[in-house]
């Protein structure tokens, strides 16, 4: 899931600043035993975004995506950049993901099975572990998070692979989860659109010197929750 109603430039958006008065998650906090015991028993906490500023959707849809933690030795949270020629959110990154249809039980059901189509992730090798609160776009989409667990391979599951469905999804990668849960890379940007200044986050990722991935507006907001939850 995306971000705005229109077309913009993130990048171009003003830098407010960083939050570096925040701690990073425990690297503890970020093993497979601690996420178990956080989801099973979560503590009282405060997301920082439920509802984007620029929200005015009257008849807003039902989505959810997932929220996938590659379990890897440094673990990392999988996303995918969709394509450009999207009629919305084109070109962003984000959650695999997208809106629920009549046949999905639930919000799980529904992560999951655009999860399959989008980026060939079975649900088998997901282990879900709870959901974020919900999350509203501007675009109008009100987005439950599924936070689910992968082992990327065991003796019961052969080697992560991954095949992005070339009609919605550019490409899929992983980013370090620690990176995403430490404020120090979370960026607060603004607009100014007619007077009114629309405030969100970014949290830009360089792998290598000639390549960064700007994670930003709804993706970047659900992120930024999961770290409250985390680090609560």
């Amino acid at each position: 899931m995306g971000a705005m109603v229109f077309k913009i430039d993130p990048r171009a958006a003003e830098l407010l600043g960083h939050d570096l008065h925040l701690p990073p998650v425990l690297p503890e906090r970020l093993a497979r035993p601690a996420l178990l015991e956080r989801f099973a028993r979560p503590p009282d906490w405060q997301p920082d975004i439920e509802v984007e500023t620029w929200f005015r959707a009257p008849d807003p849809v039902r989505a959810a995506v997932l929220v996938p933690l590659v379990m890897r030795e440094r673990a990392s949270v999988l996303l995918t950049q969709r394509t450009a020629h999207l009629k919305k959110h084109a070109g962003q990154i984000s959650f695999p993901g997208g809106r629920m249809e009549p046949t999905d039980a639930d919000p799980v059901a529904a992560a999951l099975r655009e999860a399959h189509e989008e980026v060939g992730l079975h649900p088998g090798r997901v282990e879900v572990l709870g959901s974020l609160p919900t999350y509203t776009t501007g675009t109008g989409f009100i987005v439950t998070p599924v936070v689910g667990l992968i082992t990327p391979q065991d003796g019961d599951h052969p080697a992560l692979q991954v095949q992005a469905d070339p009609g919605e999804v550019d490409e899929v990668f992983e980013v370090p989860l620690d990176f995403l849960m430490d404020p120090r890379h979370h960026q607060r940007r603004a607009f100014d659109v007619s007077g009114a200044k629309l405030e969100f986050f970014s949290m830009p990722w360089s792998p290598r010197p000639d390549k960064e991935y700007f994670i930003w507006g709804a993706t970047a907001a659900m992120l930024r929750n999961l770290y409250r939850f985390l680090s609560a």
